[in-house]
């Protein structure tokens, strides 16, 4: 045996536990790790993902919700897990896409500590007007604001920081208006206020939004996806209404510590994609608000490096500080 011959043997040698190792996996339950408390969407789709690879996986894929801290313990902690395949972190716009540019110090990087492995959703965000309002169009709430600056209130779902907020402030800055802005700690108090008429004006999730639409008690004005949605082909995008590239959504997505062997990422990806593109699954996101999204890692990656981009932006430009 001459010594090129000796050197590929042990190689291959060294190689076979690793592979051995991935094409057993998972051989032992799995967690999802959730950075919300539960019953929110981000929740509710982590165990509906949850249901389906138990089921493909032969193995118990159980949800840990760690809420709280605006996420960051539970990132700390998904970046702290070992990088074996057993721990999927289910990271949301707020915790992987606005907390790099909210808070100067976190205890980890989305980019630098994590693996993307797919998308999984995104949940779009809109503006909707109290039916008793004159705002029946994005060019009334333009006009009214332009007419008379700094007294056009514009309420959002969300505190400070929170993707509600972040969109109304969005939408200030391009259209280059001045808003003040409302803040509610969470949609069904903004939307009980919106349907009172303390408040004429909301930027809030779809997902929010839709039973209140469907019975009539508030008027959509747009939606800040980049096209229409499929649950209201009628009404328009801010992007189509004169504000190009207009996008303005929450999302969650797959990801794993920073060092995952590749085959497995490959495989949670592949299998996540599969349970999302059922039709019972996207029938269920969409009757939520949500828009199915299984994008693959490298898509998602670049999802993320562009949504902390434009957020981090926007933060800096307005001046904004968590509370």
């Amino acid at each position: 045996m001459d010594k090129r011959t000796c050197l590929a043997l042990l190689a291959a040698f060294a190689f076979a536990p690793a592979v051995h190792a991935q094409t057993d996996w998972p051989s032992k339950p799995v967690r999802i790790l959730v950075p919300t408390p539960p019953g929110n969407a981000l929740d509710i789709s982590a165990r509906i993902l949850a249901d389906g690879l138990t089921q493909q996986w032969k193995q118990s894929v159980f949800v840990e919700n760690k809420g709280g801290g605006a996420g960051i313990p539970a990132m700390a902690a998904g970046k702290a897990a070992a990088p074996d395949g057993y721990t999927i972190v289910f990271g949301p716009s707020s915790t992987v896409g606005i907390n790099p540019g909210l808070f100067p110090k976190l205890p980890y990087d989305p980019v630098k500590d994590f693996d993307t492995v797919t998308g999984v959703y995104l949940g779009p965000i809109m503006l909707v007007a109290n039916n008793k309002s004159p705002y029946r169009s994005l060019e009334d709430v333009v006009a009214a604001a332009r007419s008379k600056p700094g007294q056009v209130s514009v309420a959002h779902g969300g505190p400070i920081g929170t993707t509600q907020h972040l969109s109304m402030e969005l939408f200030r800055h391009r259209a280059g208006l001045d808003l003040v802005g409302v803040p509610y700690q969470g949609s069904a108090p903004a939307m009980q206020d919106l349907i009172g008429g303390q408040v004429e004006l909301l930027f809030d999730s779809v997902a929010s939004a839709l039973p209140h639409i469907a019975a009539g008690t508030v008027r959509p004005i747009a939606v800040a996806t980049r096209e229409r949605m499929p649950q209201l082909p009628k009404v328009p995008t801010i992007a189509e209404l004169g504000y190009p590239d207009f996008e303005a959504v929450s999302w969650g997505g797959l990801m794993v510590p920073k060092g995952t062997p590749p085959a497995v990422v490959e495989r949670i990806g592949a299998d996540v994609a599969r349970i999302v593109n059922t039709p019972q699954v996207r029938d269920q996101m969409l009757a939520r608000g949500l828009l199915p999204d299984p994008r693959s890692a490298k898509d998602w990656s670049a999802f993320i490096d562009a949504e902390i981009k434009k957020w981090g932006g926007l933060i800096q430009a307005a001046h904004i500080r968590p509370q």
